[in-house]
């Protein structure tokens, strides 16, 4: 495998705020988020060489719709897909245009309109109960919690309020963020006594439908100083796709829906190229795909953040609050800052990013080291997950 340590610089990103965006149209979404990165990076329109286009929703949205709401004329333009890992797919594939020498200069957008126009990936008739529907992302989650409880023999008190205290802390970091959909903090109490969506996991376990955009502006790394001298470097890329048995029709004997193979794979890719030897003391902070409080949970043990079944002990410990030893979304996290399935990969990068140049306001870490994003799309047994790295370039 190659490697792309140090060969992609990321000299600008932009975001737009995350939430029920009524007033604001497509466009209206690329344009905040891209013209942000503009001024970030110190480049314009014609500096732009290439895009890579982010989207989940609908195929109606192309390569096209970025162009045209950018006028930008004539220039290539795709449009990528990996379910919810989509917007680190179109920084993935941008940086390999980029480290291969065929453009210098790339903007990776990611964009979606849920609140507006819906996704076949998140609806489903609203009669139908979410345990016993096939396909309900509330469910497939709950049966990983319940399975994990079990494994691990956690008393399913003890694991529920594990994943509440997750919840709570995702809104307290998300509460800092004034770009959040959710910037509220909440209480152990009324994330342990929220309604029940599918039995353990409660209205506080979920992430929100959400509309935004989020972008990166990319470049190679011997020409980032020409443009800014405040860039990230893009240290580590991963990316692993499951499957389910072609021939039943369903997942594989070896499944196991209380850890996540295909993350866990990914971060290896990412780590082999980085050198990455101990993520628990060489990842600085962590951004990771929070749908659900029991997929962050597993996603620690995935990640070899620790070993498996310590995850509800490490929560009791703070280990991945904003003053542990691993702060995990900084940011808030699906949860709180919302998921836009198309946009979500970048806007985690935009927050590893903004750590890394100390712009992060009252979430700033003293240390970030190296920074990890991770995206994770799919149900338990069949995920694309991603695993993005980033550092400083020095």
């Amino acid at each position: 495998m190659g490697n792309i340590k140090d060969k992609v610089a990321i000299i600008g990103m932009g975001c737009t705020p995350f939430g029920d965006l009524w007033k604001m149209g497509v466009p209206d979404l690329i344009i905040e988020s891209a013209y942000e990165a503009y001024e970030d990076a110190k480049v314009g329109p014609k500096d732009i060489e290439a895009v890579f286009v982010g989207n989940v929703s609908s195929s109606m949205w192309t390569g096209a719709t970025v162009t045209e709401a950018l006028q930008l004329d004539r220039i290539p333009a795709t449009r990528v897909e990996n379910n919810c890992a989509t917007a680190a797919e179109a920084l993935r594939l941008g940086a390999f245009s980029v480290a291969s020498g065929m453009y210098e200069t790339v903007l990776c957008v990611g964009f979606e309109k849920l609140k507006d126009y819906g996704s076949g990936a998140l609806e489903m008739p609203g009669s139908l109960h979410p345990i016993s529907v096939v396909g309900s992302a509330p469910a497939s989650f709950a049966k990983s919690a319940v399975q994990y409880f079990e494994k691990y023999k956690i008393p399913y008190d003890k694991g529920k309020e594990a994943l509440a205290k997750i919840a709570v802390k995702n809104h307290f970091n998300g509460a800092m963020h004034p770009k959040a959909h959710f910037k509220r903090a909440i209480t152990l109490e009324t994330a342990m006594n929220a309604p029940m969506i599918a039995w353990p996991l409660g209205l506080f376990d979920c992430c929100p439908v959400t509309d935004g955009a989020s972008c990166a502006i990319i470049t190679r790394a011997d020409k980032a100083q020409s443009y800014t001298p405040d860039y990230v470097l893009i240290k580590g890329l991963g990316l692993a796709v499951g499957r389910i048995d072609p021939f039943k029709g369903k997942f594989r004997s070896d499944t196991d829906i209380t850890f996540w193979d295909e993350t866990w794979v990914a971060a290896q890719q990412a780590y082999d190229q980085v050198g990455i030897k101990d993520p628990r003391k060489e990842i600085g902070s962590a951004e990771v795909h929070d749908c659900f409080t029991i997929t962050e949970l597993i996603i620690y043990e995935s990640l070899g953040f620790c070993p498996r079944g310590s995850g509800p002990a490490e929560v009791d410990a703070d280990a991945f609050t904003l003053k542990g030893d691993l702060p995990v979304n900084t940011d808030g996290g699906l949860k709180s800052f919302g998921h836009p399935v198309g946009a979500s990969g970048l806007r985690m990068v935009y927050e590893l990013y903004n750590q890394q140049l100390g712009r992060a306001g009252d979430r700033q870490l003293q240390n970030p080291k190296y920074g990890l994003a991770h995206s994770q799309g799919g149900t338990p047994g069949m995920f694309q997950a991603s695993v993005t790295i980033v550092g400083p370039k020095n």
